[in-house]
């Protein structure tokens, strides 16, 4: 909970307009991680196949249905991405998902080949026909959407400027082996690649992978506990958060469950003289999930 100022020696000051682009972009890149990555195929007016990775991608509407991704220009001799050029020419995509069953044919196709080299081939990928684009699916990519593509923005003209390319979903295959019982998407079936910093990337396992669920009603806040909770040198940032994401006001009945069954595990946090001991004590209740206990211990 300390608050740092600008000039605080724990931070490095980044200045983008004067720090060399090799070294900004792996800042940002490190940064905003882990990110998806599209998988795009997209063809040439002379009908040429190209297939690359993005990792500056995401899906920003569903209504209608629309993906954006950044084909930026080269950060070594600026040139513009061969899909940026093709999309300017014919302007359809397929964006196909990367599964950890297919990263190394993906890092096969992201070598800098020569315009008009199929990276299909030279990865080893099937190429599938697409029912309403023109360029061809991935079929070994569990999860493949073809587009149209609706606009591009353009950001300088240099090496790593930016060149965001918006697609409107027209149909999307999905291979049935990645849903579960209920028929969505299974991400541990799906196992898909993120991309971090430098060389790393990230796969979905369950000692990795935690839920949170979505606040759809207003909930108590922190400013609702007393100064020493929220200033609290016991209590994480993800206790606080818990603690503020209480949907009701806790009751004495909560207040008496907390006390019963810090009791019962041989623990007597309840010093009521020592703040810090609610404080511990609350910290074990929401170790096994009792947040309204927990809550009860602080406010009651």
């Amino acid at each position: 909970h300390t608050i740092y100022h600008m000039d605080s020696p724990q931070f490095l000051e980044i200045d983008p307009s004067n720090t060399p682009l090799p070294q900004l972009h792996q800042f940002l890149l490190g940064s905003v991680s882990p990110r998806p990555i599209c998988f795009a195929s997209t063809i040439d007016a002379q009908g040429r196949l190209n297939l690359a990775p993005f990792s500056f991608f995401n899906v920003v509407s569903a209504n209608p249905p629309v993906v954006v991704f950044s084909p930026n220009n080269s950060g070594r001799d600026g040139t513009p991405k061969q899909t940026y050029l093709n999309a300017k020419a014919v302007p359809e995509v397929v964006v196909n998902v990367v599964s950890y069953a297919m990263v190394e044919q993906m890092n096969v196709a992201a070598a800098p080949w020569e315009h008009g080299v199929s990276e299909f081939e030279k990865a080893g990928f099937t190429a599938v026909p697409s029912d309403l684009v023109k360029p061809m699916r991935v079929g070994e990519s569990p999860v493949q959407l073809e587009c149209k593509v609706i606009d591009i923005k353009e950001f300088g003209e240099g090496g790593g400027s930016g060149k965001l390319i918006m697609a409107q979903v027209l149909k999307m295959h999905i291979n049935k082996s990645v849903l579960d019982a209920d028929g969505k998407l299974d991400p541990f079936k799906l196992k898909l690649v993120g991309r971090m910093g430098g060389a790393w990337y990230c796969v979905p396992e369950q000692d990795c992978m935690f839920e949170l669920s979505q606040p759809m009603q207003k909930t108590l806040g922190l400013d609702r506990y007393p100064e020493h909770v929220r200033l609290s040198k016991v209590l994480t940032g993800n206790d606080l958060g818990r603690l503020a994401g209480l949907a009701e006001e806790p009751t004495q009945d909560d207040f008496e469950a907390a006390v019963a069954w810090l009791k019962e595990r041989g623990e007597n946090p309840l010093d009521w003289d020592s703040l810090t001991s609610r404080e511990l004590g609350a910290q074990d209740l929401l170790g096994w999930d009792k947040l309204r206990e927990a809550a009860a211990l602080l406010l009651l």
